[in-house]
């Protein structure tokens, strides 16, 4: 076998375990026994010790030293590239210290969800505390010497740096606050009335999951206090959940993860088990799930279809037109939950995160003053006060799962969407006609052609660029806001 032959049988290897990982991770939120968190935090430790050994692996580096490019064609060299920059990542970190995160962070995650219930931050304060200073240490050993959170993000989005990322989301914030502030002033609309039983609710999320694509013969969909898309290749799994007084929360949950769970089920097969055989970024990755939720799924188009299933499956809920229905999906307003946040705001939500965390992790903000920080934000964004840490500083799992870095992704998603949608609507004129029908194969087809089943054979700018015919900026989805909440509210 060749020196490239050998590389990428032993990576084939490392691919599947780190997809066990993955199944690890996706059982504890899911179906792991409340009891059992201590002894799983054992065992994901264990196997991030051993993926650790294994791509920090010298013969990782014999072999890419000893292959020749010339003559490789562009999957091989995205292939090489993803290897090295993984294992150049490896080597900087020291197994004990990965090991450690691994513990820690899946111990951590009951800590924070006893917190979260019993609305106590000062519970979890030791356990984020002790979470931030691992991440910076493997930060600053990623960094050598450069900027730490911008080692940390790269996790997440190759190639970023935050004060790029800050830039954007500068231009991005004077119009969505003015929007917000224009929209607020207007009357508001109607909202769904009476209950929505769960098993309802269920079965049109899994029949909306099938008609945005997603293949159930290589994935399911289960319940968690998180959605989370979990997998990829032939085991690509979903989660959603349920709220008796607001069906929409289980609806956009479940079409959010299934644009990320197609992205992962449509990579070209051939890359299954490798480093290009997965979504290339997290933003990226969002960029599907936002456009199948909001561009396609709360489109004036796909929601006249989505009136008539909804009718079907629970009867009258006070929403007499297809008009009425449209709005009441857009509907903007006052609210604590990123993830239940309409998409006009939802970006206003993570920019606090975005501060908050590079603060953190620079130590220019302090655990125990992260509470009062966010409340102080919040109010400032938003125009009201937090009313509980599960409604502000204890909302989301990201921090305790030492995710720092992840949550520009959300908005940079955000941005890469409105490209793509603008693409798509030049190349697919009569998009509308069949998302009236619940015909989303010409969308869905044209995200898969163009984007999905490359995986990660491009740099995530790349891809966008090249999906989209132009750079990546946020004009085309301020645009697109402006437009359809102009039009909603009469602006």
């Amino acid at each position: 076998m060749s020196a490239y032959e050998d590389l990428m049988a032993f990576q084939r290897d490392t691919e599947a375990l780190a997809q066990v990982a993955g199944r690890l991770g996706w059982d504890q939120e899911t179906m792991m026994p409340r009891g059992a968190a201590d002894q799983r935090g054992d065992e994901r430790a264990a196997m991030e010790s051993v993926l650790h050994q294994r791509r920090t692996d010298p013969r990782i580096g014999a072999w890419l030293a000893e292959i020749a490019t010339e003559g490789l064609d562009p999957v091989a060299r995205a292939q090489l590239r993803l290897i090295r920059r993984d294992h150049q990542r490896a080597v900087k970190v020291p197994e004990s210290l990965a090991s450690e995160i691994a513990r820690a962070v899946s111990r951590s995650h009951l800590v924070w969800a006893e917190a979260r219930a019993d609305d106590d931050f000062a519970a979890f304060a030791p356990t984020l505390k002790e979470i931030i200073k691992l991440r910076q240490e493997e930060g600053k050993a990623l960094a050598a010497g450069g900027d730490v959170y911008d080692a940390l993000l790269n996790d997440y989005e190759p190639g970023a740096k935050a004060s790029d990322l800050e830039a954007m989301f500068s231009a991005l914030r004077p119009r969505l606050v003015a929007l917000r502030e224009a929209v607020l002033s207007k009357p508001v609309p109607p909202s769904l009335q009476g209950t929505f039983d769960e098993d309802g609710q269920m079965k049109l999320a899994r029949m909306l999951a099938a008609t945005f694509g997603y293949d159930f013969e290589r994935g399911r969909v289960d319940k968690a206090v998180h959605p989370f898309s979990s997998g990829s290749g032939q085991d690509v799994r979903i989660t959603t959940r349920t709220a008796e007084l607001d069906p929409f929360n289980c609806i956009y949950s479940t079409i959010h993860e299934v644009g990320h769970a197609s992205y992962e089920q449509n990579v070209d097969p051939a890359y299954r088990l490798t480093p290009v055989g997965a979504g290339v970024s997290m933003g990226v990755h969002e960029s599907q799930s936002r456009i199948y939720e909001n561009q396609l799924g709360r489109s004036r188009a796909f929601t006249t279809f989505l009136y008539g299933q909804m009718r079907d499956t629970f009867g009258d809920f006070g929403i007499e037109t297809e008009d009425a229905f449209y709005k009441a999906v857009n509907r903007v307003r006052n609210g604590y939950i990123r993830t239940e946040a309409d998409e006009l705001q939802y970006n206003l939500h993570v920019l606090l995160r975005f501060d908050l965390e590079r603060a953190l992790v620079s130590g220019d903000l302090l655990v125990q003053d992260l509470e009062a920080a966010w409340n102080d934000r919040f109010e400032a964004d938003f125009g009201f006060a937090v009313d509980k840490p599960s409604n502000g500083v204890l909302q989301d799992v990201h921090w305790s799962a030492g995710l720092f870095g992840y949550f520009p992704t959300y908005s940079l998603g955000n941005v890469y969407a409105g490209c793509l949608y603008k693409a798509l609507c030049s190349d697919v004129p009569d998009l509308d006609d069949h998302l009236s029908r619940g015909d989303l194969s010409p969308a869905t087809g044209w995200l898969r052609e163009n984007l999905q089943r490359h995986g990660g054979l491009y740099e995530p700018r790349d891809i966008i660029s090249r999906a989209a015919g132009e750079a990546p900026s946020e004009a085309p989805l301020l645009d697109y806001l402006e437009v359809k909440f102009g039009e909603l509210y009469g602006i």
